[in-house]
């Protein structure tokens, strides 16, 4: 049984959760918020998403090429939505995404459960890059979520 790691991230925007909600249902701005680093394309995709999207990307990790597909099995909108991977380098990755109105803006949250194959090996190499990988990527897209949208001095985010 592979061991299941969590990772939460939250993050307020002064936006409307409309505006906020509507980003994200845009295929194409996935790349817009994922690491340059990560190599990231998306090989197949519709524009907008929708329960039962797939979504197809290449990516490289470490300089390891990898191919990623996700289905998009949940779709609330404008308050959440739910990524299932169908294929990829993880032995599970489920991410829920929401999204609520609050303070004049909107506060972002994300939770990513997932599953490393390999059993030991796969708890070593958790331990030695994938959860500062993840972590990475969720601190960038943060980074340029406020690019994007702005952010509130007084919360630091």
């Amino acid at each position: 049984m592979p061991s299941s790691y969590t990772l939460t991230h939250t993050q307020w925007l002064p936006r409307p959760i409309e505006a906020v909600f509507d980003f994200f249902s845009r295929s194409s701005n996935l790349q817009v918020i994922t690491p340059p680093s990560l190599n990231f394309q998306i090989t197949e995709a519709p524009e907008r998403i929708q329960t039962g999207s797939l979504i197809k990307y290449r990516l490289r990790v470490h300089a390891v090429p990898v191919r990623w597909a996700t289905e998009i099995i949940a779709w609330n909108p404008p308050h959440s939505f739910v990524d299932v991977q169908l294929s990829g380098p993880y032995k599970k990755w489920h991410h829920e995404h929401k999204f609520v109105a609050e303070r004049g803006g909107t506060t972002l949250s994300d939770e990513v459960q997932y599953a490393l194959p390999f059993g030991p090996l796969g708890k070593m190499v958790h331990w030695m890059f994938v959860r500062r990988d993840v972590e990475r990527i969720f601190e960038y897209r943060s980074q340029k979520m406020r690019e994007l949208f702005g952010s509130d001095a007084r919360t630091g985010t």
